[in-house]
């Protein structure tokens, strides 16, 4: 307020055709009514109490922002809480899809593994039954070549024995093959 007072008598100083005529404790100096106004707005501002009701809405506020920072803060801890609760589950689940991946590829080999024991058995069976295919054909065929054998060594005898057997030792070899037969059925 004295700075007030002190740059309104500069200024009425300063320029004496802008200063109100006469003296300024006068009511026609307009400088001074303004200064009387000016006392009496702020002493019905003190008598009505208005700095202490700015101070208390100034003070509920604070206390307002006060318990807002409080609940920010707690709800930060809380998310901090929580966060920290998410990573640890994060590095429980990563850890164990990694035991799971570990356990895939150690079950794979073992997979792999008998499914070569498998398959070295498996062509060791078809090796052996090919093998005894084989060997089957192997013996048909000789048998054929045997058979065949002997029934060109049984048309080439008999074709002989036509030829050097007359009809008197062919009636008598009829003969015994018939006995023989007829003791060989009873």
């Amino acid at each position: 307020m004295r700075y007030w007072l002190t740059t309104a008598a500069v200024s009425l100083a300063a320029s004496p055709a802008l200063a109100a005529s006469g003296p300024f404790f006068s009511l026609r100096n307009s400088n001074f009514v303004v200064l009387i106004a000016f006392l009496l707005f702020i002493g019905v501002l003190l008598f009505f109490k208005v700095p202490s009701m700015i101070a208390g809405l100034l003070d509920k506020r604070a206390d307002t922002i006060r318990a807002e920072l409080d609940e920010a803060r707690a709800l930060r801890e809380e998310a901090q809480t929580v966060l920290a609760s998410f990573e640890r589950k994060q590095a429980e689940v990563a850890e164990q899809a990694e035991r799971i991946v570990a356990q895939a590829k150690e079950e794979s080999k073992l997979a792999a593994e008998q499914a070569k024991v498998d398959l070295e058995k498996s062509i060791a069976r078809r090796l052996a039954g090919a093998d005894e295919q084989i060997a089957s054909a192997e013996a048909a065929a000789v048998r054929s070549v045997r058979d065949r054998a002997v029934q060109v060594a049984v048309a080439a005898a008999g074709d002989v024995i036509a030829k050097q057997m007359g009809a008197a030792e062919a009636n008598k070899l009829i003969d015994s093959a018939i006995d023989e037969a007829g003791v060989k059925l009873h």
